[in-house]
């Protein structure tokens, strides 16, 4: 009797195993490659567990442009992220599947490799974790991880890819969330007329005005930019990648209909808290703010010189500043000097 047990138990035990859920690993398996840092950039960050590959990189620039990562199959991250538009849409706040509005405008991916958080109000810390965020946002692609899978997983293509990225042709959200964030660690910009003077020692790249407005950005009773949009001795990355309440999105009644990174802390001085944008490239990617509201760079300038918006908890950098009309232009003229170079083969991909 003990023995036809075992035999059956013998039997069964396959049975039972291909019941399981097999555990892969989503680590990369190929070889790690050297991602280029243009001039005015520190070091590239990378973590330990998804070091980039060509392979992954390969498969993240498809997910990043393909529409079927969305429920309906009409968005990809690029609707909102357009190359054409250094990596925002040129939207107040950007438009999700079914026409859904958003309630934030599109931050660029350019150079989001080096923030410790990601999106306005921070609630993810890495690029892997914030990649998946917008896939199953019901205002955004509202797509489910487990769908989104399950597409993916019928196409042979993406089953070749990700056997080449990964080891096995599974597919699931983890390996789908570090492709993209290889992908995104690629999309770097720099080399700026600001950084040809600042850090390659061109003393003829920027122009008088642009010398004078980065005086202007520099003096902390003047611009007083440096604050929070920071430049190092070595580098700059343009942003503190803290989180700062400037009044706003404030109402009349001095409450915020977006409370910022409040949602995320509950803590109640960052109640219309949110992260310090990058100002590279700036002159290509209005509307500005986290709700789009500052059309120009001129209004934004002019926004900050009357001190933003009077609210409860307005950040203590936000103090009264000297500006003269010339101040405010030549500003203006410094930060088109943040314009630079953008890493090539970000496009959609061959088809």
């Amino acid at each position: 009797m003990r023995r036809a047990i075992l035999i059956a138990a013998t039997l069964l035990l396959p049975i039972a195993l291909t019941g399981c859920k097999r555990k892969v690993s989503n680590k990369p398996i190929g070889k790690t490659v050297q991602i280029h840092v243009p001039l005015g950039l520190p070091a590239l960050p990378i973590p330990a567990d998804n070091p980039p590959t060509a392979e992954t990189i390969a498969l993240g620039r498809r997910l990043f442009y393909d529409t079927h990562v969305s429920v309906d199959n009409t968005l990809s991250c690029a609707s909102c992220h357009d190359p054409k538009a250094y990596f925002t849409d040129g939207k107040n706040v950007s438009t999700g599947v079914r026409g859904s509005l958003g309630t934030r405008n599109a931050p660029t991916i350019l150079n989001a490799a080096y923030l410790p958080f990601q999106f306005w109000d921070g609630r993810a810390i890495t690029l892997e974790q914030q990649a998946a965020f917008p896939i199953a946002n019901p205002v955004e692609m509202s797509q489910p991880h487990a769908a989104d899978v399950s597409k993916l997983g019928d196409d042979p293509q993406y089953r070749s890819m990700f056997k080449s990225a990964f080891g096995t042709d599974d597919v699931n959200i983890e390996r789908v969330e570090e492709a993209l964030a290889s992908f995104e660690r690629t999309a770097l910009t720099g080399n700026s007329a600001f950084d040809r003077y600042q850090y390659g020692g061109d003393k003829t790249a920027l122009t008088p005005a642009q010398l004078r407005g980065f005086m202007v950005y520099l003096d902390p009773t003047r611009g007083n930019c440096a604050s929070c949009h920071s430049v190092g001795a070595h580098d700059a990355l343009f942003t503190d990648g803290e989180f700062h309440n400037t009044g706003q999105g404030v109402n009349d009644s001095g409450s915020f209909s977006d409370v910022g990174r409040f949602h995320e802390t509950k803590i109640a001085t960052d109640t219309g808290a949110f992260k310090t944008p990058t100002l590279r490239n700036i002159a290509g990617t209005a509307p500005y703010m986290h709700d789009g509201g500052l059309k120009t760079l001129k209004a934004v300038v002019d926004f900050y010189a009357g001190q933003g918006n009077s609210s409860p908890y307005l950040d203590p950098e936000m103090k009264k500043i000297h500006l003269t009309g010339q101040d405010r232009t030549d500003l203006v003229e410094f930060l088109q000097s943040l314009t630079g170079d953008v890493a090539p083969n970000l496009g959609p991909p061959d088809k």
